[in-house]
């Protein structure tokens, strides 16, 4: 550092590592943590004013970060430091002992002297301290160790290993690094990085920028890129230059880039491809729009990174599309006809697979599935679908949906997957089935099951149109939760390769969203999910699976549930409804009347003495009989039966109708009676003839009040 720099002064702090071009996907994340972890540095260190801000720049082929102020050395700042007890520290005379002595030379506090030492007793024994004032870090000391923490965190998807120019070093990171540049306002800090060493040279664009730019200062890096060497330097800034000319490029032609996250993934990744974007319309021949959209759409976004563009109203897709580039020339045509004749084979491809696979009846593809192994555990697709279609033929049968077009649609779901558009195209398996089915003339209801089979959930309300979508939904997600759990692999830590997470959650969404279409009615429980489960696992060979897999897919699906209900819920209340294993469309509802119950004035007793009662339940376990109203010998317990027989009737009717909540709030009217019960009533009476009528009576009013919820998780 020149010694013409002030100690504390402040100046902006700047610092690139320029590479060769970073893997795009990986790019907005390696240039935030780079700059997180140099501004964490820093701020540790105490070298950062307290208004400080922070910018990130992060290009194809660099990553940097600028810190408005930053001190050349942090404020010195007061320390006590705990040594060791007096009489280990100090002889009997008052001087430094040796042990002291090494002590305080491994903390650099040698200078001191015992008067300059602090005595304080610890409540036990006298401690010696040191106090004083510790001078601050120093920024050209402590930069080389935030630079090398801040290049070993970075979340790099795979590193690789190259030479250094001396072909003999070798170094490990992303890509090869070729600049190094930290600047403390205009002045270059000494530091090193994968072998480069610090200065104040950059380089601009590939091809339209200058190949070496001297930066002046910290504050002009961003300014001197973008005007010397053809770079937006800011992700962000990048990012928001191609969405603008984007939509300005879609609004010229009056069009629409579509929506969902795969346009943001793909503006992403091309804010993560070009430094200098410049945005260009490009075309194919319309014959191409007879494939199904979703072929063209995803080999130009997939393959090529353009954004088709759509009709405005409707939505359907045209046949022009936008081309990011990295060159911003005058006269772009040379590009666009590049583009336009990378593109057509491309899409001509999609159309010959198109028109090969539309020769043969999807049906037709069903027995070639014999031929593709789904897990070696567990056969084949073929077998697979044949566990499928069992499934949908009995769920269809409970819910009274068309059996024969359940059938039909688990038999033709996983036909595709021998098709020749999803072996050039697997995201499109289920989508292009429906397109082949709806050719070959199959019920509209079979082709839309299909086509929503690898959706992540149910996400609207069952109608009578979507109800063979639901089943097909189910049963899949039946099949693969008891086939792959049964053998062994079950989901560990953050591996769940087989989705089985995300099955458990599909499969709930469906019993919630057919409750909200009608056809699972709150007081019935026409899909059982253990008997469910147990049905599934049945149709796989005998000793194929483990034997308690039914049982523990249930458990991991309610856990599944619980976590998920814990987010929007009181953890109690969800926890009360779970632990009686309710029907899964009913949870919803009874969490909803726990809810309410709990904020009832006698939920907070009633809670506890069901809890109470539990607990006598456990230990008198098999002593329980019916009640016998002659041995209700004292006015608590008398009271107490009759309560229970006067609500008993309409709570379990509501109970029976769904109505969870007037059957809580119903039996919240015992509150009074338990109370007195137990104020006035000893349970464990000397007679074993009493002591049982009253755990009976208890027992009564326990299976009443656990019906909807156990209520005794609700006590504090």
């Amino acid at each position: 550092m020149s010694a013409s720099i002030a100690i504390a002064e402040q100046r902006p702090l700047l610092i690139e590592l320029l590479t060769e071009e970073l893997p795009p996907k990986a790019l907005a994340a390696l240039g935030a943590a780079f700059a997180a972890s140099i501004e964490k540095s820093l701020r540790e260190n105490a070298l950062l004013a307290d208004d400080s801000a922070t910018t990130s720049f992060a290009t194809p082929r660099r990553l940097a970060v600028r810190l408005d102020k930053v001190l050349s050395q942090a404020p010195e700042r007061p320390f006590t430091e705990k040594l060791m007890p007096a009489k280990i520290g100090l002889t009997e005379s008052g001087e430094i002992t040796p042990a002291l002595a090494k002590k305080l030379q491994a903390k650099n506090l040698g200078h001191l002297t015992a008067a300059e030492l602090i005595r304080e007793s610890d409540g036990k024994q006298d401690v010696l301290f040191a106090t004083g004032v510790a001078p601050g870090a120093i920024l050209a000391e402590t930069l080389q160790a935030a630079i090398d923490q801040a290049i070993d965190s970075l979340p790099i998807p795979k590193v690789m290993r190259y030479q250094l120019a001396d072909g003999k070093t070798s170094v490990r990171f992303v890509r090869p690094a070729h600049g190094l540049v930290v600047l403390w306002g205009g002045d270059v800090l000494p530091a090193q990085a994968l072998g480069l060493q610090s200065g104040n040279v950059t380089q601009g664009h590939r091809f339209l920028g200058a190949a070496d730019i001297v930066i002046r200062d910290a504050l002009s890096y961003e300014s001197q890129l973008r005007e010397d060497g053809k770079v937006i330097a800011s992700y962000q800034k990048r990012r928001q230059a191609i969405l603008d000319q984007l939509n300005a490029q879609a609004d010229a032609l009056d069009a629409s880039l579509g929506e969902g996250d795969e346009v943001d993934a793909l503006l992403d990744e091309v804010t993560s491809l070009v430094e200098l974007p410049a945005v260009y319309v490009g075309q194919f021949d319309p014959q191409f729009l007879a494939v199904p959209p979703e072929c063209l759409i995803l080999t130009m976004r997939l393959n090529q990174k353009y954004f088709p563009l759509f009709e405005p109203e409707g939505g359907k897709l045209t046949h022009r599309f936008l081309i990011v580039s990295n060159m911003r020339i005058d006269d772009p045509s040379n590009i666009i006809e590049g583009n336009e004749r990378v593109v057509r084979p491309r899409l001509a491809d999609a159309q010959f697979f198109y028109e090969t696979d539309r020769k043969e009846p999807l049906a037709g593809r069903v027995d070639t599935l014999a031929n593709r192994v789904y897990h070696n555990k567990l056969g084949s697709q073929r077998e697979r679908v044949e566990r499928v279609r069992d499934l949908a033929v009995h769920i269809a049968g409970l819910l009274g949906a068309n059996t024969a077009h359940a059938d039909r649609a688990a038999l033709l779901a996983k036909a595709d997957l021998n098709s020749n558009m999803v072996g050039e195209f697997p995201e499109l398996q289920g989508v292009i089935g429906a397109y082949y089915a709806a050719a070959d003339g199959e019920p509209d209801d079979v082709v839309l099951a299909i086509r929503n089979q690898y959706q992540t959930r149910v996400d609207a309300p069952v109608t009578n149109a979507s109800l063979t979508s639901a089943v097909l939904f189910m049963a899949e997600r039946l099949e693969t939760l008891a086939g792959i759990w049964g053998i062994g692999l079950a989901p560990t830590g953050e591996r769940d390769p087989y989705g089985l997470r995300r099955a458990a959650l599909g499969l709930i969404s469906a019993y919630e969203q057919l409750h909200a279409g009608g056809f699972l009615k709150i007081s019935a429980n026409a899909l059982d999910l253990d008997a469910l489960l147990a049905y599934a696992v049945c149709l796989f060979p005998a000793g194929t699976l483990s034997a308690d897999t039914a049982a523990q897919v249930r458990d991991f699906i309610l856990e599944r549930y619980r976590n998920q209900l814990a987010a929007q819920h009181e953890r109690s209340v969800v926890d009360a409804v779970l632990a009686v294993n309710p029907p899964l469309h009913q949870v919803q509802s009874r969490i909803q009347a726990c809810a309410e119950f709990a904020g009832l004035p006698q939920a907070a007793s009633l809670s506890a003495a069901n809890k109470r009662i539990g607990n006598l339940l456990k230990k008198a376990e098999g002593s329980q009989t019916g009640v016998d109203a002659a041995l209700l010998v004292a006015p608590a317990e008398q009271a107490l039966q009759a309560a229970i027989e006067a609500v008993a009737p309409q709570a379990q009717a509501q109970f029976e109708a769904g109505d969870f909540t007037a059957s809580l709030a119903t039996l919240a009217q015992t509150s009074g009676a338990v109370d007195t019960f137990f104020n006035d009533v000893m349970v464990m009476d000397d007679d074993p003839a009493i002591r049982a009528n009253r755990l009976a009576l208890l027992g009564r009013l326990h299976q009443l009040m656990n019906q909807v919820a156990d209520i005794a998780r609700l006590a504090q």
